[in-house]
């Protein structure tokens, strides 16, 4: 979907008329969703509740009709062993009996007669291999011989034919209760006719029965290859294992193939057997989920049908809010002067009423703001002193035209704009900018000098002073005074040239020397960087000024004043000291240039000459030479070495250069 088309969709969601309509459809929708939850709930419930009634009526079917089934095999195996014990005491072969009593056949697969000794004595049918065989160690045989009660045998794979087989055993007791043996009914589990009402058995598509002995073993299972199979174990079903300890009852759980199934457990007590009925969770839920499958379609149909009358319900009750905006705005531009709504919505009514106050208090602030705003232009005019006004942000809002004619911007109106940092001085104007910035963060009053360009190329000096203005604590701009001190600062700059230079040549006095000299060795003992020092005592200087005069004496001062300076580098400083005494600081140079300095030096001013009177007039240097030392830390020591360096130059004779 196209950038537009999503920006329309966005704002129309966001709109009031779109939070109302999705409401009312979500409304719906939550409503109606919290109603099928309740009906799945209950509907989920009954279901349960009918489907474990139904299951426990089918378990109770089956374990009656087993229990009716193994009671009369049992029975009919008793009395078989009562008609037998008699026929033995008249000396019957055992085969005849057995063959008397064939009809059992009809219940049984085969009849055994066993001795006391556990010897198999008879069959019926003949099986080969199978008379003559001791099944004493047999756990059936040993029930019954030491119980002496019937008992049905756990499954067993016979020997002879290889299909899962399960005995019905009876003792054989004479007149006085002593065991004579066994008669026993093999059943086979697979087809002998005992468990075929449960193959018959339906419980609607996946739902089965199956019967496990209280061992934990699977007796009949639809799945014939479960059959004869362990139990699962505790952890995967323990409804299973509760039965095989004797519970009855109905529960939701895992089925014996693991799936979530309703179950339903009950005992059939003559043969130890329990008899399990399945009934898979999903095959019984499935119709209630394919109901409220249909119900959510119909629900989302019935929402998007109703969404045409949801909007034009909504439209009908935001027809008063869009006279209302529509009459906001034409009071906003001055074509009303009052918000008029005919609605029975109190509400409404109510905010026209709090927009017809505003509107008014509106009104009454312009009009006192239209006072103050002219009454603080005849005061911004009638100023001689340069001013102006910003924003919260800084950012120059208001001039007076005093201050337009000091930066050289006379023409335009008082809201002219400005750009003071393109015309602050370059050298000045990080500084100036930093100290604005600061101003606006924390709010303190910004006070700097700098120059600036003044339109036509003139450079001034102006001295900017702004105070925040506030109102109810918030900062609302700022308030600034300008004023020109260009001919201070030049008063001032020539106040400090002339108390650091002597007037006669132009060169540094003492004092601004040994600023100078504190300042190189500042830098030599925190960075290393060398200095060396000169000391130049003019030699034959007195005779000019006894006999050509001060004048005389003053050109000789101001050309050596000149040649020195023209012989040293520029970053250098020269000096003169006071009387005939002259000074050279060489920063960054090394003893050896120090040296060779002072001999152009020496050789520059030994060739200077004044004449007077026909006579000429020449002077030479005695000049000591010293470099900072490690050990230095007042300028005095460094002054006075140099000092004594020339001091020894004068007396060796004069025009020499002395290194200490």
């Amino acid at each position: 979907m196209p950038r537009p088309r999503l920006s329309l969709l966005a704002s129309w969601v966001l709109s009031l008329k779109g939070r109302l309509l999705l409401g009312l459809a979500t409304t719906w929708m939550v409503v109606v969703a919290l109603v099928m939850w309740a009906g799945w709930v209950s509907g989920r419930s009954l279901m349960e509740e009918s489907n474990l009634t139904h299951l426990r009526y089918e378990a109770r079917l089956i374990d009656d009709d087993l229990t009716h089934q193994v009671d009369a095999r049992l029975n009919a195996l008793e009395r078989l062993a009562e008609r037998i014990e008699g026929l033995s005491r008249r000396g019957r072969d055992a085969h005849e009996v057995l063959d008397a009593n064939a009809p059992l056949l009809e219940w049984f697969d085969g009849l055994l007669l066993i001795d006391a000794e556990g010897i198999v004595q008879a069959d019926w049918p003949h099986v080969s291999r199978r008379e003559g065989t001791s099944v004493a160690a047999r756990d059936y045989f040993r029930f019954v011989r030491g119980f002496k009660q019937p008992h049905v045998s756990e499954p067993f794979i016979g020997y002879v034919t290889e299909e899962p087989l399960i005995l019905f055993v009876v003792p054989i007791l004479d007149e006085t209760g002593t065991f004579q043996g066994a008669v026993g009914g093999l059943v086979n589990i697979l087809n002998g006719g005992l468990f075929e009402q449960l193959s018959r058995l339906r419980l609607g598509d996946d739902g089965y029965a199956a019967i496990a002995t209280a061992s934990g073993r699977i007796l009949y299972h639809p799945r014939e290859t479960r059959i004869l199979q362990p139990l699962p174990p505790e952890a995967d079903n323990p409804w299973v294992n509760l039965a095989r300890l004797g519970w009855e009852g109905e529960t939701l759980g895992p089925a014996l193939d693991g799936q979530p199934a309703f179950q339903a457990f009950r005992q059939i007590w003559p043969a130890g057997w329990i008899v399990g009925v399945y009934l898979l969770y999903e095959q019984v839920m499935a119709p209630i989920h394919a109901l409220f499958r249909r119900l959510g379609g119909m629900e989302i149909l019935i929402a998007l049908l109703l969404l045409p009358l949801m909007g034009w319900l909504v439209w009908l009750a935001l027809r008063p809010l869009y006279r209302l905006e529509r009459q906001i705005e034409a009071l906003g531009q001055g074509q009303r002067g009052r918000i008029a709504l005919s609605t029975r919505m109190h509400e409404l009514q109510r905010i026209g009423d709090t927009l017809n106050a505003f509107e008014a208090a509106r009104s009454r602030a312009l009009a006192e703001l239209r006072d103050r705003e002219a009454f603080l232009d005849a005061v911004l005019a009638e100023s001689p002193v340069g001013m102006f006004v910003t924003d919260a942000e800084g950012a120059v809002v208001l001039t007076n035209a005093a201050l337009r004619e000091i930066v050289g911007r006379s023409g335009g109106g008082r809201r002219v704009a400005i750009d003071w940092l393109a015309d602050i001085h370059p050298e000045d104007r990080a500084l100036a900018l930093e100290r604005w910035r600061y101003s606006l963060r924390t709010g303190e009053d910004f006070l700097r000098q700098f120059r600036y360009r003044r339109a036509g190329s003139e450079l001034l000096w102006l001295e900017v002073h702004a105070t925040r203005v506030t109102l109810d604590g918030e900062t609302v701009g700022r308030v600034g005074m300008v004023k020109d001190i260009t001919e201070r600062r030049e008063q001032e700059m020539l106040r400090l040239w002339e108390a650091e230079h002597d007037p006669l040549t132009g060169l540094l006095n003492r004092r601004g020397f040994e600023r100078r000299l504190e300042e190189a060795l500042v830098a030599w003992q925190k960075a290393g960087t060398p200095a060396a020092l000169l000391l130049l005592d003019l030699d034959h200087f007195k005779p000019i000024n006894d006999q050509g005069g001060h004048a005389l004496g003053d050109e000789m001062l101001q050309r050596i004043a000149e040649t020195l300076t023209r012989e040293v580098r520029i970053s250098d400083y020269v000096a003169r000291q006071g009387g005939d005494e002259f000074a050279v600081l060489l920063p960054g140079c090394s003893a050896p240039q120090a040296l060779a300095i002072a001999e152009a030096l020496r050789e520059a001013v030994a060739a200077i000459g004044v004449s007077h009177a026909g006579r000429e007039y020449r002077v030479t240097l005695s000049v000591g030479v010293t470099s900072l030392m490690a050990g230095d830390r007042q300028s005095d020591e460094v002054i006075a070495r140099a000092d004594a360096a020339s001091y020894q130059a004068k007396r060796s004779g004069r025009n020499a250069v002395i290194s200490a």
